[in-house]
């Protein structure tokens, strides 16, 4: 009776593992599929924005996004790499884990070609062009200002940098 009921209770449990097993397949990593068919706390990558279109958020090398809320109605939450939340269309597809290569960041580049080898143009400082170039160009020798009318720190297209003044496009302010 002992050895029947061992049994039985073996048989109950390998089951239920298997039922968990074939009902978790879709969420294995790399398997892409719809936002709605995942669940809270998926991590996820390679998002599409449109059903359809493709994967546009979350492809750099080592990043990830997490599933926030359940996506049963038309729209998903999702909280992406610089930890901005977006809703995004459940019908939208997305990849399962995360992009490969986390240390791509932490290599560093042995020499200032190295720079110029993936594209990226040098930065040159304002004062150290011509008065025509940048608001802090010009001057003798080292000067911090232009002369004894001297302004302070401005944007290359002359704006105030400083002391709160708002640089940036007036559409993106709410």
């Amino acid at each position: 009776m002992h050895v029947v009921a061992d049994t039985n209770a073996h048989n109950a449990r390998e089951s239920m593992m298997n039922q968990m097993m074939y009902s978790d397949i879709n969420s294995r990593i790399g398997s892409c599929m719809p936002l709605s068919s995942m669940r809270i706390g998926t991590i996820i990558h390679n998002i599409e924005l449109n059903p359809g279109q493709g994967g546009k958020l979350v492809r750099a090398a080592g990043t990830c996004a997490k599933i926030l809320k359940e996506p049963t109605s038309k729209y998903c939450l999702i909280q992406l790499p610089s930890g901005v939340k977006k809703m995004i269309d459940s019908r939208c597809r997305a990849t399962v884990g995360t992009v490969s290569n986390p240390s791509h960041g932490d290599k560093k580049l042995r020499k200032a070609g190295q720079s110029q080898w993936l594209g990226r143009r040098p930065v040159v400082r304002g004062v150290a062009m011509n008065p025509v170039d940048h608001p802090h160009g010009g001057g003798e020798g080292k000067s911090k200002s232009s002369g004894r009318w001297g302004k302070g720190s401005r944007t290359p297209w002359g704006k105030p940098t400083k002391s709160g003044f708002k640089t940036g496009p007036l559409k993106r302010r709410k």
